[in-house]
């Protein structure tokens, strides 16, 4: 008869996430890629699976996540919480690089539905990032690994923006004045609810991270709020383009075989 050994507890950070990572993703920590890709949403890692002819580990994990090539992408969700979740259990697997694609607003008129904004920095209003590092500790990502999105963007025929992101755990704020004179004060480029946090809770965790994110809304307005139909829109003509950069970029990162560690931890 198997000796079942007596279970102690799990009693530091590495217990957990080791034990948690696979929990909420539904893949065991060797099924992991070294490269990491996060998305938000259903259709990006349905994408990514096309793309790869792979599938999804457990559809019904709270966090889904498909493999090919050295590469995982993960759904992780909505939100600066989750985002810092996903970046804790990701130090179970310590990845070479973790970037970001995401959807954001525009801030600014310049910009229209579908354009690339790749951040340089993020503001952190997200209020999340506080219980990880002092708030002045700027949110950067890693200057390497956006070094390489910017190439692929380039030698893809494509165009982008660079500027500042400011990230909110407010999801509805658009009536809110107030807030819009705030957003026009600070000069930033675009908004969304996990870029600072990704940058925080990564370096936070000795984790290079970096972000590409498509514009998907325009807030300042009212006519350019986001809809159901304005983002199935944004969907249908954008979102396989931004996979395909990211995967590229990170396969980009894996040929040459360089570190992207662009701070000292």
């Amino acid at each position: 008869m198997t000796e079942t050994k007596p279970f102690n507890g799990m009693k530091t950070k590495e217990d957990i996430i080791s034990n948690w990572l696979p929990r909420y993703t539904g893949c065991e920590t060797e099924q992991f890629g070294e490269y990491v890709l996060l998305c938000n949403f259903k259709k990006y890692l349905g994408i990514f699976c096309e793309f790869n002819n792979v599938s999804v580990f457990d559809e019904n994990a709270n966090m889904p996540c498909a493999t090919a090539g050295g590469i995982t992408m993960i759904n992780f969700g909505i939100g600066s919480p989750n985002a810092a979740i996903i970046m804790d259990l990701l130090s179970a697997i310590a990845p070479k690089a973790v970037l970001f694609l995401g959807k954001c607003g525009t801030l600014k008129e310049k910009n229209s539905l579908g354009d690339f904004i790749l951040p340089i920095a993020a503001i952190r209003g997200d209020g999340t990032s506080a219980d990880y590092l002092p708030p002045e500790v700027p949110a950067l990502p890693a200057f390497s690994l956006q070094r390489a999105v910017s190439t692929t963007i380039r030698d893809m025929g494509l165009d982008y923006w660079t500027g500042t992101v400011y990230t909110t755990n407010r999801r509805v704020w658009e009536h809110d004045e107030s807030f819009k004179t705030y957003l026009k004060q600070i000069r930033s480029l675009a908004i969304d609810m996990e870029t600072a946090t990704i940058f925080t809770v990564g370096f936070a965790n000795n984790i290079s991270t970096g972000a590409l994110l498509l514009t998907s809304d325009m807030p300042m307005i009212s006519t350019g709020i986001k809809t159901a139909e304005s983002d199935k829109k944004v969907t249908d003509n954008f979102v396989a383009t931004h996979v395909k950069i990211g995967v590229e970029a990170l396969k980009l990162i894996k040929r040459d075989g360089r570190s992207i560690k662009h701070l000292k931890f």
